[in-house]
């Protein structure tokens, strides 16, 4: 089988790239090389939790790796079998000696797809960083993103046994499912979500881990005040939590008719609670002024799966990014699916996944 060469300098060039080619060629068994990795981040190569992800993925198919090491710009990955359902634990602190906060989320979103299309019962466990900048949080995975992915047949839950913060970690998630065999083109559902329908409601969680009670509590009475004013209705629960060292941040889902969108925003030293959720509710009324189906981050993980449905795909998202264009070259190299993406306005757009036969 003809191996895939992927350059990880395209587009925006960072870890999705990675993530997604890993991804396909456990599920089709095609063997890749990946050049350039993260070539335009401050730090090139495989971070922590990016090499989980190819251990991760690699146990799956047994594939023989290549420059599997911190630091690696280049990579082979060549499946040996074709994924296996089990019980898996995959720990980013092993990946860097001293430790590592890098995202579980993104191991996750790794081994999600090809575990899915297993036939049998896996049980994974994740530890690491949970609510950690730059990747998507425990709360949008299991709140939004994995809410779509049982929309298109993934049976699948995700638990939280303890949160991992930066610049520590240990956090750990439980995913456990069940798979719907091997053939995704009749086991996935395509999505058609073109319109959102009517803001239904918003909640949300705030969370402070090892921090006084009242910083949790700010954050949600001010993310609570600032949308009433709105005239949204809302629901924001404060919730303290230990962790192995101390964060904060907040969570907010908008539930709309026919779609979900998330949006955060963590706390850091010297930044006051009231401006975590300011943050985080100004990211979620500049959507909600959008007509837009998905928000922004949802879009670029949504291609993947729609690559592998039984049909076509289409949703409406506002802004388009790089990161969504990017995903859609990378699932485009591996020939499973063509992606094409309509300009309807100087930002927003419409992406439409024609998964191929």
């Amino acid at each position: 089988m003809d191996r895939v060469v992927i350059d990880g300098s395209y587009g925006e060039g960072g870890g999705q790239i990675l993530r997604t080619t890993l991804c396909l060629s456990a599920i089709t068994g095609r063997p890749v090389r990946i050049q350039n990795i993260r070539a335009r981040r401050k730090k090139p190569g495989l971070a922590a939790q990016h090499l989980t992800a190819v251990f991760a993925a690699a146990k799956l198919c047994d594939a023989e790796l290549n420059g599997a090491e911190l630091g690696s710009k280049t990579l082979t990955f060549t499946p040996r079998a074709k994924p296996r359902p089990g019980d898996y634990l995959f720990d980013v602190a092993e990946a860097r000696q001293g430790g590592s906060a890098g995202a579980v989320s993104l191991v996750l979103q790794t081994v999600l797809l090809p575990l899915a299309l297993t036939e049998g019962l896996s049980r994974v466990e994740l530890r690491g960083g949970t609510h950690v900048p730059l990747s998507p949080s425990f709360d949008y995975l299991r709140d939004v993103w994995l809410p779509y992915m049982k929309l298109m047949g993934v049976r699948a839950e995700l638990s939280l046994k303890r949160s991992g913060w930066y610049p520590v970690g240990k956090g750990e998630v439980l995913l456990e499912m069940s798979g719907t065999g091997a053939d995704a083109r009749e086991k996935l559902r395509p999505l058609n979500l073109l319109d959102r329908g009517k803001l239904i409601e918003i909640s949300g969680r705030a969370l402070a881990a090892n921090l006084p009670e009242h910083v949790v509590k700010r954050m949600a009475d001010r993310a609570q005040t600032i949308l009433r004013r709105k005239n949204v209705s809302c629901e924001i629960d404060a919730v303290s939590v230990r962790a192995a060292c101390p964060g904060a941040g907040i969570f907010l889902i908008a539930r709309y008719e026919h779609s979900l969108a998330g949006f955060s925003a963590l706390g850091e030293r010297g930044k006051p609670a009231e401006q975590v959720a300011e943050d985080a509710c100004a990211k979620l009324l500049e959507h909600h002024h959008t007509s837009a189906s998905v928000d922004e981050h949802l879009a670029d993980q949504l291609v993947l799966p729609c690559a592998l449905a039984g049909g076509e795909s289409v949703f409406s998202v506002d802004p388009m990014t790089r990161h969504l264009s990017t995903n859609a070259w990378v699932v485009e190299r591996f020939g499973v699916a063509e992606v094409e993406l309509i300009s309807t306005s100087a930002t927003a757009g419409l992406v439409r996944v024609f998964p191929n036969p």
